[in-house]
C-alpha cells in the first residue's frame, strides 16, 4: 500500500518549514508531512552535490553534540548529513541574546559542546575562563587566510584562537510595506515614530539589550554602544514611551511577521533575507543613522561533555561546500573566501547580504563593555517590566 499525502496549504507548509529550520521537528517528519520525501530522493539522484560526502566522516565521537545558537541560523539538512556520517545527533538549543548565553555558562552545567558567541563577547568569555582555546589541528577545514580579518580577528585573544568565524551580518529592521502604502522606511527615527503612530500594536523589538537599547540610542544620533548616563536616560525615555505600542519583545520575530500579526521588527540580516525571499513586500532596511555590524563564531565552552564531537561538528560546518549550503539556507553572509567562491552571483550581489559600502561605514561593532554593563542591563529590565 502506498502512503498518501494530502495536499498541504502554503501556510501549513511554511509553518512546518519554520519548525524544521528551528530544529523543532525531524527531517523525516518534515519530508513526510509535506510530501517532499520522494522529491528529495529524486533530486539527490539527479544532483549529486546534494548528497553527503564521505570525506567528512569522523571516528567514534559519541552519539550526540549539543549546539547553542541563534534562531533560524542553520540548515537542518546539514545536521542530518553530519549524523549520517558520524552517528552523532545535533541537539540545537536556541537563544535570543548573548546575555542569555553568558548567564547560562556562568551558572555552570550548560551541557553545551559548541556555542555561537558574537564578536564583542569573546574577551569576556576568556576573562571569565568560560571558553577553551581551540586545537586547530582538529579543525583542518579552517583556513585563516581565506577570511576577511574584520570578521575573524575577534576570535583571537592574547595570541590564542578561542573561536573561528561562522558568519557576519548587520542589524536593521524589516517592514511590511503593504501596510505603509508600499513605501519602505529609511531610518531608526522613522522606525520608532511609526511605531507610536500608524503601526501601533504591530512592532517587535529584540529581547536583547545591545540591539534594542542601541537602536533607541540611534534615534538621537548617539553611539550604538553608548554607556553615557544622559544618553542612556534619553534612550530609556523613548523605550518607555514606545512600550505600550509594541506587539511583542522577542528575538524570534519571523512567525509574527509572516502571519501578518506584526508589520515591523528589529531584524538580523538572514531573517530579513528569508522573509523577503518568501514575501517580497517585507523589506530589510539599514537605518541611515547607523546601527550594528557583527560577526559570529563557533567556540567550545570549558567542560564540554562531548568535546571530540564538538570539534567534528565545527570542522564539518567549516567545510566550504557545507558552509555554502548553510548560507543558501539561512541567508547570512560568510567571510570565508573559499565558501564565497561556491556561491551564485545573485547571492554575492544581494544588497541585503552585502550592503553598499556607505551603509556599512555607518555601522558599529558591538563593544565588549556593553555585555556586562549594569546600567544597560537594568535599563532593559525596567523597559520589559514597565
Amino acid at each position: 500500500m502506498t502512503k498518501h499525502v494530502d495536499h498541504i496549504s502554503k501556510k501549513k507548509f511554511m509553518e512546518e518549514l519554520r519548525r524544521y529550520q528551528k530544529g523543532s521537528v525531524t527531517r523525516r517528519h518534515f519530508l513526510g508531512v509535506t510530501g517532499l520525501g520522494m522529491a528529495s530522493a529524486v533530486l539527490g539522484s539527479a544532483m549529486p552535490g546534494l548528497r553527503p560526502s564521505a570525506a567528512h566522516a569522523a571516528g567514534d565521537i559519541g552519539d550526540r553534540v549539543i549546539l547553542a545558537t541563534w534562531p533560524n541560523y542553520h540548515d537542518p539538512a546539514n545536521f542530518d548529513i553530519f549524523r549520517e556520517q558520524t552517528g552523532a545527533y545535533t541537539q540545537v538549543n536556541v537563544f535570543g541574546s548573548n546575555e542569555e548565553m553568558l548567564a547560562k555558562l556562568q551558572a555552570g552545567g550548560s551541557g553545551w559542546d559548541v556555542f555561537v558567541p558574537t564578536n564583542y563577547t569573546i574577551t569576556t568569555y576568556v576573562d571569565q575562563d568560560l571558553i577553551e582555546p581551540l586545537d586547530l589541528s582538529k579543525l583542518p577545514n579552517y583556513d585563516p587566510a581565506a577570511y576577511d580579518a574584520r570578521f575573524s580577528d575577534a576570535g583571537t585573544v592574547n595570541g590564542s584562537v578561542y573561536a573561528v568565524p561562522k558568519n557576519w551580518g548587520t542589524t536593521g529592521f524589516a517592514v511590511n510595506t503593504k501596510h505603509n502604502d508600499g513605501q519602505a522606511l529609511t531610518s531608526w527615527k522613522e522606525f520608532w515614530d511609526i511605531t507610536m503612530g500608524s503601526f501601533s500594536g504591530r512592532t517587535m523589538v529584540h529581547d536583547y539589550q545591545l540591539t534594542t537599547i542601541g537602536n533607541a540610542l540611534k534615534y538621537f544620533g548617539y553611539s550604538f554602544n553608548s554607556l553615557d548616563e544622559k544618553e542612556l536616560a534619553d534612550a530609556e525615555r523613548l523605550l518607555l514611551e514606545v512600550k505600550p505600542h509594541l506587539f511583542a519583545i522577542s528575538s524570534d520575530y519571523q512567525p509574527a511577521m509572516r502571519s501578518g500579526d506584526a508589520w515591523l521588527t528589529m531584524c538580523w540580516t538572514g531573517d530579513g533575507k528569508q522573509m523577503n525571499a518568501d514575501m517580497p513586500e517585507i523589506v530589510y532596511v539599514l537605518g541611515k543613522e547607523g546601527g550594528e555590524l557583527w560577526s559570529d563564531y563557533y567556540a567550545i565552552p570549558k567542560g564540554a561533555p562531548h568535546r571530540e564531537a564538538a570539534y567534528a561538528l565545527i570542522n564539518f560546518l567549516l567545510d566550504p561546500q557545507v558552509n555554502a549550503r548553510e548560507v543558501l539556507a539561512h541567508g547570512y553572509p560568510t567571510a570565508d573566501g573559499n565558501t564565497m567562491a561556491l556561491l551564485p552571483k545573485e547571492i554575492l550581489e544581494d544588497p541585503i547580504l552585502y550592503p553598499a559600502q556607505e551603509l556599512l561605514n555607518a555601522l558599529e561593532f558591538g563593544a565588549a563593555a556593553t555585555l556586562t554593563d549594569p546600567s544597560r542591563a537594568e535599563l532593559l529590565a525596567r523597559f520589559k517590566s514597565a
